[in-house]
C-alpha cells in the first residue's frame, strides 16, 4: 500500500493478530481482533494501492463486508458478487447487512446472497439510538463520550443478538495468511526495518488530550522499539513539557474548538517556548503545527494567540479540505532524517493559511498518490519545525 512500506504493514499486522490470545501484542487477551475499513473496500491512491482491500491482501486476512442495505433488496446480489470477483486475491468471507427493516427485507436479502461464497453472518436493524455522533474530522473521540461504557454494552447485546458470532469467529480463525505476514514481521524487525521514523530524541514529551489526539500508534510504538520513552502531557490542562525531556511533539487533533483555551494556558506556551529556545526539537503535525505558529482564527473569525514559534496565522473562518497521501522530502536535516529523505503522510484538515512569513519549508517536492506536484509544506525555524502533514512512514 502507498503510505507504508511492506515492512513496516507487516511489523503492525504482527502486533495485532499475534495480540489475539495470550500474547503481547496490541490485542492482547482478546478473543477476536477486527481491523475497520477505511471509505470503500477498494479506495486509494489512484493505482488502487492503499485501500482497505490492499491492506487485507498484503496481511492475508479475510474480509467481512458490511453493505448499507437501506433502500435495497435484490441489488444486494449484484453489488457483492461485483464486489467478490473486483479484484483477484482478495477474501470477501462474510457480509453483514446494516439498516434492515422487517422480516420481509430479512428474506429477501438472504435470496439474493443465497448462491454467493460470503457466509451470510446477519442482519442489523435500524437502530438510531445507536449512532454514534460525528464532527469534520470524524467520529467524536471516544474520551469525550460521558456514557461510552453504556453505548457499548447495548451495542454488545444488539450485535450478539443480530450476528452469527460463532460464525464470524471461524473466519478470523481461518486466516491463514497471517501466518506468512507475522514470519515476514519477524525478519523485518530483526533487520530493523519495522522501524518507522528514528525518534525525536531519548524522552520525547508528547501532548495527548481532547485536543492532541491524532498520534499513530505505530509511530510511538516505533519510538519505544527504539529505545525512547514517551511522556505524555496535556496542554488543555496547561501543563508544560514535563521536565527531563529532550523533543516535544504536538499531534494533531482540535485546537480550533479549544483556541481560547490553549492561548490561555500560559504554564504550557512558557514551556513550549522555552524548549525551543534551549534548542530541544520541537515537532508539530496539523493541529500541533498550528499552535506553533503566531495565531490561529476560529470559524467565527476570532484570532487567537498561539506559540510564536513559527511564522504562520491559520484560520478556521475560510476553510478548504486538503485530504490524501502525500509523498514528500525533508528540506533541511531533521530528527527523522537528512536533508533529501523521502517521507510517506497523510493530509486532512479544513484549515487555511491566512499568513505564512518567509523561511525554510519542512518538506519540498511534495506530491499527492496521482503523482501531481504540491507546494512546500511547512515551516522550519531553528530546532521548531512542523507542517499539515501526518507523517505516517519513511518511504525507504
Amino acid at each position: 500500500p502507498w503510505a507504508m512500506r511492506p515492512e513496516t504493514i507487516a511489523t503492525i499486522a504482527a502486533d495485532i493478530t499475534a495480540g489475539a490470545g495470550p500474547a503481547d501484542g496490541e490485542g492482547a487477551g482478546a478473543g477476536l481482533v477486527i481491523g475497520e475499513g477505511v471509505m470503500g473496500l477498494f479506495d486509494g491512491a489512484a493505482d488502487g494501492s492503499g485501500s482497505t482491500a490492499d491492506l487485507a491482501i498484503a496481511c492475508g486476512l479475510p474480509v467481512v463486508l458490511l453493505v448499507d442495505a437501506g433502500g435495497m433488496a435484490d441489488s444486494a446480489g449484484a453489488l457483492l458478487r461485483g464486489f467478490c470477483s473486483h479484484r483477484a486475491g482478495l477474501r470477501i468471507a462474510g457480509v453483514i447487512f446494516n439498516r434492515v427493516g422487517g422480516a420481509g427485507h430479512r428474506a429477501a436479502l438472504a435470496r439474493a446472497v443465497a448462491d454467493l461464497p460470503p457466509r451470510l453472518i446477519g442482519f442489523l436493524p435500524r437502530e438510531e439510538d445507536l449512532t454514534l455522533p460525528a464532527r469534520h474530522l470524524g467520529l467524536i473521540q471516544a474520551r469525550e463520550h460521558g456514557a461510552l461504557d453504556a453505548f457499548l454494552d447495548r451495542a454488545a447485546a444488539w450485535v450478539a443478538q443480530n450476528l452469527d458470532l460463532t460464525a464470524l469467529r471461524g473466519i478470523a480463525s481461518d486466516a491463514a495468511g497471517a501466518a506468512a505476514v507475522m514470519s515476514a514481521a519477524s525478519s523485518a524487525d530483526a533487520a530493523g526495518d519495522g522501524c518507522v521514523l528514528p525518534p525525536l530524541g531519548q524522552r520525547i514529551a508528547v501532548a495527548r488530550d481532547d485536543g492532541f489526539a491524532f498520534a499513530y500508534p505505530h509511530l510511538l510504538d516505533s519510538w519505544r522499539i527504539q529505545g525512547a520513552e514517551i511522556m505524555f502531557f496535556s496542554p488543555l490542562a496547561d501543563a508544560p513539557p514535563p521536565a527531563g525531556c529532550d523533543a516535544v511533539y504536538l499531534p494533531g487533533g482540535y485546537p480550533e474548538l479549544f483556541a481560547g483555551q490553549i492561548a490561555a494556558a500560559a504554564t504550557f506556551m512558557a514551556g513550549l517556548r522555552d524548549a525551543a529556545a534551549r534548542g530541544l526539537p520541537v515537532y508539530g503535525e496539523c493541529g500541533g503545527y498550528m499552535v506553533l505558529g503566531d495565531g490561529l482564527i476560529d470559524a467565527a473569525g476570532v484570532t487567537h494567540r498561539m506559540a510564536g514559534l513559527l511564522p504562520l496565522v491559520t484560520s478556521f473562518a475560510s476553510r478548504a479540505l486538503q485530504l490524501g497521501y502525500r509523498r514528500a522530502t525533508l528540506a533541511a536535516d531533521h530528527p527523522f532524517g537528512k536533508a533529501g529523505a523521502e517521507m510517506r503522510g497523510h493530509e486532512f484538515h479544513y484549515a487555511t493559511i491566512a499568513r505564512e512569513g518567509p523561511g525554510v519549508p519542512l518538506f519540498r517536492d511534495v506530491e499527492n498518490a496521482r503523482g501531481e506536484g504540491l507546494p512546500d509544506m511547512g515551516r522550519c525555524a531553528g530546532p521548531v519545525t512542523g507542517s499539515f502533514l501526518h507523517l505516517i512512514d519513511r518511504a525507504a
